[in-house]
Order: structure tokens, then C-alpha cells, then sequence
């Protein structure tokens, strides 16, 4: 699989990332640890060297998952993870790479975000000038090779950028969901940050296994995501994916590798892919080979926007009290 600069790193990460959330098994249902630990190891064989987690995914849990699947093989890949927004105070911060490291059994890790802008999930509002300097602080000492950020508009990127080099963003960007579009991707297409799309499959919308009455088990959250809760939102979702069907029939293709095939195809983005088994990491990894001609790319986006185009303006991909 043909790596990507990090933003202006050295640094080259994978098109397609392993996404570890669900691994983290709150707020998911259905995880069990065995199948997660065989879909990161059969990612990293068919090519999917990036890695990323977050401290918050199940209180540590999903890292201490990566980290038990990769024993011996840390050369081998890019680690990526996060800090959560009640951590962001100077000394936090470095306690929470501290932690993080111990749980994924490294010494360092490449890519370190900002999960969220302080003060959301009532957290303490910390400037993010002091956040930055913590840091840059792990990254003197080798404990973290890059910084990145999270759910961060234009403003705030702009913001933290004033205090150190910010090298990826990674929002929430699907075919169904593009709202980073208007806002922050310009500024990182300019300024050569990366893009890491997390929820690339609009958290599973565009595999089309969801039919029309779809109920998630209790306890998923994706009951509460915008493009499933809201009904007039999911009946656009179906009409969309009946116009994608022949398309990936074309490429001899699923729907999912279709839709990730069109994300990485995009300027500076690379997409995280969450996989509960080996089967799924695998099949998400071939979505590398579709190379999508201009013409279909251009009727892919113009279906996507049956879903798109009516949603406001609202960032947010879930009804929450956030």
C-alpha cells in the first residue's frame, strides 16, 4: 500500500488507517477482544501499517488492545492516539502520554492529538497555548514524533498552530457527512496538514448493510447519530446507496471500499477504517486498489450530496448534550 507524507513530517502513513474505537468496547456492542486483536494483525499484514486509538476509547482499554496485538512488531507501524479534553492542562497531558504509552507498550508514539477542544464533555477550559507547550515538551524528549489535532475548526487549528507545528486534523468526514469541507480543509490543503478521516463509512451507513427498519442492539451509539436517529435523513442514506450499488458493481467492488476508495481519493485525506474482525480489515484494505476515474468520482460526490445537501449546519454528528 503506497504511504502518504505526514503533513510536513517524515513521517508517511497509509491511505486506509486502522481505527481502534470500537476496540475500546463502550459504547459498542458485540466486541469481543480476541476478533479485535486478529483484525489488527491481519490489517498491518495486508498493508494497513497506521494505527490509531485514543486514551478515552473504553478508559484505555483500546490502547492496551493495539498495544497487546503489535507486541513485536512496533517497527513495523505508525501508532497514532489521542488526549481527551479533561486531560489538557500541562501536567495532564504529559501523565496522559505517560499512561498512554505504558497501555500500548511503546516508547513512543508518532502521531499525538488533541482529541477535542477544551471545555467540551464539561471540561475545564485550558488555553491552548498551554497545551501546545506540554506537547512540545513530549516531543523534545522523543516521546511523541508529531502533534495533531481533533474535531478542531479552522480557527482553533489556526489557534494551536501559533504555538507549534500542527500536522494532521482529523475530523469526521464521509461521503455522507462533509461538513469539514467548508470549514477546516481548505486551511489544511494550503498548509499541508493531512486529513484523517475518522467515521470514513458514516459509522457503517456505507457498507448498505443497514436496511430501511435497522435497530441497534442497546448500548451502540450509533442510535443517537444524526443520519440513522433522524428518519428522513436515513430514508435520503438508502436512496443514495441504491445509485452507489451499480457503481461498485462496475469496479467489482463492496459499497464500503467504494466509499473509502472515493475518501482517499480526495485532497490530503487518509481514512480510518475500524474493523471488529480479520475479515473486515482485510476487505477494507483492498479499497486501496480502486482507482476511481474523474467521472466516477464526480457522479459518487453527486450522489452523496442527496444526503448531504439537506442537513444543517450543525458540525455534530450525534444528538448529544455535548
Amino acid at each position: 500500500m503506497e504511504k502518504r507524507q505526514l503533513g510536513k513530517t517524515d513521517i508517511y502513513i497509509t491511505p486506509i488507517i486502522q481505527g481502534t474505537w470500537q476496540a475500546g468496547k463502550r459504547g459498542w456492542a458485540g466486541i469481543e477482544d480476541e476478533e479485535t486483536v486478529n483484525g489488527i494483525r491481519a490489517a498491518v499484514d495486508a498493508g494497513i501499517t497506521t494505527i490509531d486509538t485514543a486514551e478515552v476509547y473504553g478508559e484505555g482499554h483500546s490502547e492496551r488492545i493495539v498495544g497487546q496485538a503489535l507486541a513485536g512488531q512496533r517497527d513495523r507501524v505508525v501508532l497514532a492516539t489521542k488526549v481527551f479534553p479533561t486531560h489538557l492542562k500541562y501536567q495532564q497531558v504529559i501523565e496522559a502520554c505517560d499512561r498512554s504509552l505504558k497501555n500500548l507498550q511503546t516508547d513512543w508514539i508518532d502521531l499525538y492529538q488533541i482529541h477535542w477542544p477544551s471545555g467540551n464533555f464539561k471540561s475545564d477550559i485550558v488555553p491552548v497555548e498551554e497545551t501546545m507547550k506540554a506537547l512540545n515538551k513530549l516531543k523534545e524528549q522523543g516521546k511523541i514524533r508529531a502533534i495533531g489535532v481533533s474535531n478542531f475548526s479552522r480557527a482553533e487549528i489556526e489557534e494551536a498552530a501559533q504555538y507549534g507545528p500542527i500536522e494532521s486534523l482529523q475530523p469526521p468526514y464521509s461521503l455522507f457527512w462533509r461538513k469539514v469541507e467548508n470549514d477546516a480543509a481548505p486551511y489544511c490543503i494550503e498548509n499541508n496538514l493531512s486529513i484523517i478521516a475518522y467515521s470514513p463509512l458514516a459509522q457503517g451507513l456505507l457498507t448498505g448493510k443497514f436496511g430501511p427498519d435497522h435497530k441497534f442492539e442497546e448500548g451502540d451509539h450509533r442510535a443517537s447519530n444524526k443520519l440513522f436517529a433522524d428518519k428522513e435523513n436515513y430514508d435520503r442514506v438508502q436512496q443514495a446507496l441504491e445509485k452507489l450499488r451499480p457503481i461498485a458493481d462496475r469496479y467489482q467492488c463492496t459499497l464500503a471500499q467504494l466509499s473509502l476508495a472515493w475518501l482517499i481519493a480526495q485532497p490530503r485525506s487518509s481514512a480510518i477504517a475500524g474493523a471488529r474482525n480479520a475479515d473486515q480489515a482485510t476487505s477494507n484494505a483492498k479499497a486501496a486498489e480502486v482507482q476511481l476515474s474523474d467521472e466516477d468520482l464526480a457522479a459518487i460526490e453527486a450522489i452523496g450530496r442527496i444526503v448531504t445537501d439537506p442537513l444543517d449546519d450543525d458540525p455534530l454528528m450525534w444528538i448529544s448534550d455535548k
